[in-house]
């Protein structure tokens, strides 16, 4: 564990603003993350990005602990320079163990702004697949993801029959209490996790729905599942429909209806629609709303909104957070002895080697006149005696791998070579062998 870091910083400590500074378009992933990899040193890297939250997830190279690279990440996210002490004020590090429990916090949904949902797996799974589209991804970022989206779907088993809130489900109600019981239509601009459970929502209650994205394709597919229709950004923006509601929720890095479309959505319909804004930069500019008589509702409202519930919710997810705790336990151990396979064996190696040595020795001395038979059972005797000393510090060695620092394992067996290495110079010294 001691090999993984992860930067970042999200809704918990910044707001929608902040984050979207560090926000990278997906089109650009692949080229920046090989470029990120260079400036961190590192062997294996991901980038993480949501509505509310942007985090790099790296791996060092040749074994090497990971460390505060705070000021390389805002470098390369920010392209500038941050000012003294700017990057440690803006960034949030986390390295070794309490990287691993941050990144099964986040894919449990733990660390969200609505305790619990989980729409965050998903968009951890595409992060975890753009990095192997740049190739910056490796088999201990492999491992690490693997774990996390496997306890997330245990922890949706666990919460099977319950289904946990999200950002959407909030965006949804807010919908809904703007419809005031009316059939007015909702667009949902773009195809994400998050206009997905809103069209879900909104379909249950009977809302007709129009998905809105740049390509057809997938706002058709999306549009099948909620018997809505479809239609291509480009001739929305022409000729909006009369609507009730917009949910933005897509990425680009820019917004998607500028100030004259948005006078447009508004003069298509009777009363000012309600625009519901998910996007990481904003993807209409809250000025530009203002100025159409829009109303809009953006990510910081929702967070808001989905703060005063999360004690309840993690009272609710306490089972979770035990599971995971249990899992930390298992995979610490785990990694710990892979890690400490080699220097095991070789400990093993040393004790059969000093007993052999130490019966060949009384072979040609006191006990050379034993014969073939005897001293078979002899060098025998000493092989068992040899694997069953070397039992008891290898048995601890073990059960302390998941609770002592590596510092105090490397002493460990520096102090174990040392001494082998004196006996080694002290039997040369004497002619022994």
């Amino acid at each position: 564990m001691h090999r993984i870091g992860v930067v970042g910083l999200s809704y918990r400590h910044a707001g929608v603003d902040d984050v979207a500074r560090f926000a990278v378009p997906r089109t650009e992933i692949p080229a920046r993350l090989p470029v990120l990899r260079s400036q961190l040193q590192a062997s294996e890297i991901l980038y993480v990005s949501t509505c509310n939250r942007v985090e790099v997830v790296y791996a060092t190279e040749h074994g090497l602990p990971a460390e505060d690279v705070r000021q390389a990440v805002f470098r390369v996210l920010a392209g500038r320079e941050g000012a003294a002490g700017e990057a440690v004020r803006t960034l949030r590090a986390w390295t070794g163990e309490a990287a691993v429990e941050h990144l099964f916090l986040v894919a449990c949904g733990l660390d969200s702004a609505q305790t619990g949902e989980q729409e965050i797996a998903a968009q951890l799974r595409i992060a975890w697949q753009d990095a192997h589209a740049a190739h910056t991804c490796g088999p201990l970022l492999d491992r690490l993801i693997g774990e996390v989206l496997g306890m997330a779907r245990r922890v949706r088993r666990l919460s099977a029959g319950v289904r946990a809130p999200s950002l959407a489900d909030l965006a949804a109600e807010r919908v809904l209490t703007h419809l005031d019981g009316t059939a007015a239509r909702v667009a949902l601009i773009g195809v994400s996790a998050m206009t997905r459970r809103c069209a879900a929502i909104l379909h249950e209650s009977n809302v007709p729905l129009l998905v809105v994205n740049r390509s057809l394709g997938p706002a058709e597919e999306l549009a099948a599942t909620v018997a809505g229709e479809a239609l291509l950004l480009e001739h929305f923006r022409a000729r909006p429909p009369a609507l009730g509601a917009l949910v933005l929720a897509a990425g680009g890095g820019g917004a998607l209806l500028d100030g004259s479309e948005l006078v447009r959505v508004r003069g298509a319909a009777q009363a000012a629609p309600l625009l519901v804004d998910f996007g990481v930069p904003p993807n209409v500019d809250q000025p530009a709303a203002r100025q159409a008589a829009l109303p809009r509702v953006g990510m910081d409202e929702l967070i808001e909104a989905a703060r005063s519930q999360r004690l309840e919710q993690l009272m609710r997810l306490a089972p979770v957070r035990a599971a995971i705790d249990a899992r930390l336990t298992h995979l610490r151990t785990e990694l710990a002895l892979r890690a400490l396979g080699p220097q095991l064996a070789q400990l093993r190696g040393t004790f059969e080697r000093l007993a052999a040595e130490e019966v060949a020795r009384a072979l040609s001395g006191g006990l050379r006149t034993l014969d073939e038979r005897q001293r078979t059972q002899l060098e025998r005797l000493a092989r068992t005696l040899a694997h069953r000393l070397a039992h008891l510090p290898l048995a601890g060695l073990k059960a302390a791998a998941a609770h002592a620092s590596a510092d105090v394992l490397d002493a460990f067996f520096a102090a174990a070579k040392g001494v082998r290495h004196q006996r080694s110079e002290a039997a040369r010294g004497t002619g022994e062998t």
